[in-house]
């Protein structure tokens, strides 16, 4: 670094040093010790000793009260009245500085003696500033600060006066926090940091200010947001104030247009309804010959068909003849074979009655000849194998029939089984048919969601009210589940659904008319049981407060709602109660919310998984899902239902085709079961036949051996003799009537057929005659049909050209006339309204009917009338209004703009200036240690300064020339009182050499020093006081002959103080 920087040469300073803000003298009166002192002081260095309470510190306290310090800053007393001498009422200090050369304050005014007096008393304290001739200039206090901010005298900052406190205190503080405040203080950047603070805070404040006053003008910013708003509804409102002009002037021509086009349809008429004349009367002659030829057509079949029935009347009544004959025989026939039948069977009753009693008497026979005790013994053994068999045979009967009761047992599970699987299937079929149905349904859905609500009578409903749109005030909003949608995916689709029920279905009208129309058009749709709800469609969204809704983290159905329609959702939330009702996850979570949190604003709960729950008092229900759901229709997409049901159906079909395959074979095991029970009734059947056969050979046995012991049977023999002779005889006697019954049904089967022989000649040859006889009879029918055809057709075309044709002719032509006077009169009333050539400019008509326009006039009338009740103001006061917010709010935003520009010049002269003092605090960092190692080298110390802005510390590091160690002592403490002061010093010339002021003043600053210390420290002093140039004050005890002489330097003695003994 450069030497001359903050410290040219002696030579340049004395050359051009001006002296201007020196003190020249000082007069004491009633100051402290002092009853009336005055000093003169020199330009460049003086010194003043004295003894202790010789009031030497008084002059450095009296200056500091002449610039304006405070009591307290001097350190010597608490209030500026305790500086009177003892004894006295005020106390005066004078002080007349140099005002001369270029740095002089305000010259022109005071001179070049500028001279401050500050007087004291018990009450007040007043300060005057003279010029040069001794005439008052100010007593305001803001000139007094504003002179010592010129000269840059900071009485409180050590480097201008350091009091005999501030040496004490400096010279053996070691903190390093206490030498950075000093070094802070001296250099004036505390001063200007504090400053900076200050600023950054006023810009602060000030931008808060500008923020709230900026914050005052957006109401009237929003006013004019909405009168924006509202002029340009009102300018849309001249927009279709326009329209209604031009539709006004479309509705008057359409009239014109509408009877133009009428008469061009009656001309057609009347040319169609001429041009029916000739083709009805055509008709009528064509039909008129048809009647003529059939009439005698109808004469000619009448005679050939009299003569036809002549001769098939006879030829009936032969064939009626023949058949009654036929049928005589037949009956003979049939009474002969049923005779013959019943003595074929006598006599077979007869020749068994004969074998019977042969058998019986050969029997009789046998028995005689088994008389002997051998055939008894062999009848005992018979007997007995009999019993064996017999038993054996009801052993076999009866394990067979446990066998027959089991096999049915199976049989009977087995039809239960088959009943069941029967059930089943039919109960798949009927699951596959409704997922068909569901399947049918979402498709169709899919391509109208409409249809989810209502199916093909929603269409045909929502067609019948685009047909009468006109007659409703508002249009119908329905319905309602297709303005719905589900913010978050499907999760909630069947509960929302179940939650809502037949509102989904339901319409929302303005009013009862609108309801009361769109009834009609529901009977019109075959949509009888539609669900129709009135509502106010001008009321806004509902906004529900929080206090009003269920204290639950789970979602309400509102909360998954979604709908461009606020109508729809207030009818939710005023019909349906949606934001009280709940939904959870499953059945435990529902009955947790429902029961046991005791929720308020809580209606119902409703699961994912169909429950529904609520508490009504002290009862708690519970509702089961229903049992057929149906698919969600609240879905956004259907396609993922669809691949499901889908899916469904195929594991349904999977299903029947397995309860099928399970039917079958339980149709075969029946069958075999079936089989098996057959084969069983079979052998049970033969072995009951057996055992019956067996039990009455024992009975027969039993019989035989009875009858052996009896009386011989000669008698009953010749008995039975007798009895077959007499059977005999009977049966010849019956057999010779059997032949004679033979012969007569042979003739009678003879007569017979000739009889059906000559039936069926007879019948053949008349069967032409019949046939061409009922061909003619059919015929002449068809010809009286043609003819009463052709006669109805006649008189119809007679009756249509007398009732219609001709009629019809003249009403149109009536019709035709009477509009073209309603066109004349039309015409009349439209060029009144606007000339044709205006609507012709327009381009070509349209084709809208004077209904429709009257019902798009109707519609924007009733609009304007609505919007005109909103709005009263017309749209030039709107604008008048909106000019003077305008203007009002246009001069604030200028001023509060200009102020926003003006803080963001100051902040960013504030910026710039943290940016300058940040690098001064660096440059002044080695500026101090460049200039304390300066002042070190007089006495052969080297050293350094290491300063922390951001610790707040300020360490000193010497190293001494006697100390071989070469290790830097870091603090001063740990030196002699001499070189500690001197060191400290040299710290202080550093501070001073960075400092700016034309005075200085130091008390007491070799205190504590040896003497050669004190030399080294008076010559480095004062030589420093010479090159420095400017005007220094010390104030010492000691003796400063030791002091060189020169002529700038002024050596002043005090008085002793007076002693009060």
């Amino acid at each position: 670094m450069d030497d001359t920087h903050g410290c040219p040469p002696r030579d340049s300073l004395s050359n051009h040093r001006s002296g201007s803000g020196t003190i020249r003298r000082i007069r004491l009166e009633n100051f402290m010790c002092h009853s009336n002192l005055e000093i003169e002081f020199g330009e460049w260095v003086n010194f003043i000793t004295g003894q202790n309470g010789s009031g030497k510190s008084a002059i450095l306290t009296a200056l500091c009260v002449a610039f304006g310090c405070r009591a307290k800053g001097t350190q010597r007393a608490s209030t500026l009245k305790d500086f009177i001498k003892s004894g006295c009422s005020d106390a005066l200090v004078h002080v007349e500085m140099n005002n001369q050369g270029e740095d002089a304050f305000k010259p022109e005014v005071y001179g070049h003696t500028l001279i401050i007096e500050r007087r004291i008393s018990d009450s007040t304290s007043s300060t005057v500033l003279k010029d040069h001739q001794g005439k008052k200039i100010s007593h305001r206090k803001e000139d007094l600060r504003e002179l010592v901010e010129h000269y840059n005298i900071d009485v409180e900052n050590p480097c201008v006066i350091m009091s005999q406190d501030k040496s004490r205190e400096f010279l053996h503080s070691g903190n390093d926090k206490d030498k950075f405040k000093f070094f802070y203080k001296a250099t004036l950047l505390h001063q200007v940091d504090d400053l900076l603070q200050s600023v950054d805070t006023n810009l602060k404040d000030a931008s808060a200010l500008v923020d709230e006053l900026e914050e005052t003008i957006k109401p009237i910013e929003k006013e004019i947001s909405e009168l924006l708003e509202k002029i340009k509804i009102q300018e849309k409102f001249e927009e279709v104030y326009q329209q209604l002009l031009h539709l006004k002037k479309k509705l008057a021509w359409s009239w014109v247009y509408d009877v133009d086009r009428q008469l061009k349809e009656q001309a057609e008429k009347i040319v169609k309804l001429r041009e029916r004349g000739p083709t009805c009367q055509y008709k009528i002659d064509r039909k008129l010959g048809e009647v003529e030829s059939l009439r005698e057509t109808l004469t000619n079949k009448k005679a050939q068909v009299a003569c036809l029935v002549d001769e098939s009347t006879v030829m009936k009544r032969e064939i009626e003849c023949l058949r009654q004959s036929v049928k005589t025989a037949a009956r003979e026939k049939v009474a002969l074979e049923e005779e013959y039948r019943h003595k074929c069977n006598n006599t077979q009753k007869i020749k068994d009655r004969v074998r019977r009693l042969e058998r019986q008497i050969k029997d009789i026979d046998e028995m005689t000849i088994r008389s002997t005790q051998a055939e008894q013994f062999e009848i005992e053994e018979k007997m007995n194998q009999l019993k064996l068999e017999v038993e054996k045979a009801e052993s076999s009967l009866s394990s067979l029939k446990e066998e027959e009761n089991m096999i049915t047992e199976k049989a009977s599970v087995g039809e239960k089984e088959m009943e069941q699987i029967e059930y089943m299937i039919r109960d798949h079929e009927k699951k596959q048919r409704h997922i068909s149905a569901h399947i049918s349904d979402l498709k169709k859905h899919q391509t109208n969601k409409v249809t989810a609500f209502g199916g093909d009578r929603v269409i045909n409903l929502l067609r019948a009210i685009e047909r009468h749109h006109h007659q409703f005030k508002m249009p119908p909003i329905g319905p309602v589940g297709a303005h719905l949608t589900l913010v978050n995916g499907n999760k909630w689709a069947s509960a929302v659904e179940q939650a809502l029920g037949n509102l989904l279905n339901a319409f929302i009208v303005t009013d009862h008319k609108d309801s009361i129309t769109l009834r009609d058009c529901g009977k019109e749709a075959n949509y009888n049981n539609l669900k129709i709800i009135i509502y106010d469609f001008s009321r806004p969204r509902l906004v529900i407060p929080r206090h009003m809704l269920p204290q639950t983290e789970h979602p309400t159905i509102l909360s998954v709602l979604h709908s461009e329609n606020p109508t729809v959702l207030n009818v939710l939330v005023d019909l349906g109660g949606v934001e009280r009702q709940v939904l959870a996850e499953n059945y435990d979570v529902g009955k947790t919310i429902a029961f046991e949190k005791r929720l308020s604003n809580l209606k119902e709960v409703f699961t994912i998984d169909g429950y529904r729950m609520f508490s009504r008092g002290p009862v708690q229900t519970t509702l089961p899902p229903p049992r057929s759901p149906r698919p969600p229709r609240l879905c956004a997409s259907f396609d993922e239902q669809i691949k499901d049901l889908e899916i469904e159906a195929s594991k349904v079909q999977s299903e029947i085709h397995e309860c099928r395959r399970q039917k079958r074979e339980a149709e075969v095991n029946l069958e075999d079961l079936e089989s098996k029970k057959r084969r069983l009734k079979r052998q049970c059947t033969q072995l009951e036949k057996d055992l019956t056969r067996k039990e009455l050979e024992m009975q027969d046995l039993k019989n035989s051996v009875a009858a052996e012991t009896k009386d011989s049977p000669t008698s009953s023999v010749n008995e039975l003799h007798l009895e077959i002779m007499k059977s005999r005889e009977e049966i010849e006697e019956k057999e010779s009537l059997l032949e004679k019954l033979q012969d007569c049904l042979k003739e009678a089967e003879l007569k017979a057929n000739e009889l059906k022989a000559s039936f069926e000649n007879l019948y053949e040859s008349a069967k032409g005659k019949v046939g061409a006889f009922e061909e003619a009879e059919n015929e002449l029918k068809e010809i009286e049909k043609e003819l009463q055809s052709a006669e109805t057709e006649k008189n119809h075309y007679e009756d249509v050209m007398k009732d219609k044709v001709l009629p019809d002719i003249k009403v149109a032509e009536a019709r035709y006339e009477e509009l073209e006077t309603k066109r004349q009169e039309s015409n009349e009333r439209a060029s009144i309204i606007c000339p044709e050539s205006e609507i012709i400019a327009l381009g070509p008509w349209d084709g809208d009917t004077p209904v429709q326009l009257s019902a798009q006039i109707n519609k924007i009338n009733h609009r304007l009338k609505r919007e005109s009740e909103k709005y009263s103001e017309s749209i030039d006061d709107l604008k008048a209004m909106l000019d003077e917010k305008e203007a009002k709010i246009g001069r604030k935003r200028e001023t509060y703009k200009s102020m926003r520009e003006k803080l963001k010049v100051c902040q960013y002269a504030v910026d710039s200036r943290w940016k300058k003092l940040q690098r001064n605090k660096t440059l002044l960092k080695r500026e101090l240690t460049w200039q304390f190692n300066s002042n070190l080298s007089n006495k052969g110390i080297s050293g350094q300064i290491k300063v922390s802005y951001e610790d707040k510390t300020l360490s000193i590091e010497v190293k001494m020339p006697q100390d071989s160690t070469s290790s830097a002592v870091r603090d001063t403490r740990g030196l002699s009182g001499g070189e500690r002061s001197f060191s400290t010093l040299c710290f202080a010339l550093a501070l001073h050499n960075m400092t700016e002021v034309p005075i200085r003043a130091m008390d007491e600053f070799d205190v504590f020093m040896d003497a050669v210390s004190r030399k080294i420290s008076l010559d480095t002093l004062v030589d420093f006081a010479l090159r420095q140039g400017s005007q220094w004050l010390f104030i010492t005890p000691h003796d400063f002959s030791m002091v060189k002489s020169d002529e700038k330097i002024k050596k002043q003695q005090m008085a002793a103080p007076r002693s009060w003994l």
